[in-house]
């Protein structure tokens, strides 16, 4: 069980640095407007799935994801200066699908309406 708080508190710890690092340090107009939602760290600490949403829609999800790629090796330098961990974790990037799904179910929802027997 120690285990698993570890690996969630190195999550929450790399996902408000990388929050930060876009606030802050990564000037990358196609990260504009990106919001880091979570992280999931493997159990050995090696790597971090790191999942963002936008509110864009087609092309910019594609560059998005080509700005935390090509951002990717300075946000993993600065985790490794930031936090005190034995590995760096090799870092993935996700865009996060639940926001989508979220809003095709509100969607969904509405078509029924409140007077519906359904």
């Amino acid at each position: 069980m120690l285990a698993g708080n570890r690996t969630h508190r190195v999550g929450d710890q790399i996902l408000k640095e990388i929050s930060n690092l876009l606030l802050r340090k990564v000037n990358d107009p196609r990260l504009n407007g990106v919001t880091v939602t979570d992280v999931r760290m493997s159990k050995d600490l090696r790597h971090a799935y790191v999942y963002y949403s936008l509110f864009w829609e087609g092309q910019q999800k594609r560059e998005a994801h080509e700005g935390f790629e090509s951002a990717k090796g300075f946000i993993r330098r600065e985790i490794g200066e930031r936090l005190q961990l034995r590995y760096v974790p090799d870092i993935q990037f996700r865009y996060d699908e639940s926001l989508d799904y979220g809003q095709k179910m509100e969607r969904l929802l509405a078509k029924l309406g409140p007077g519906s027997d359904e």
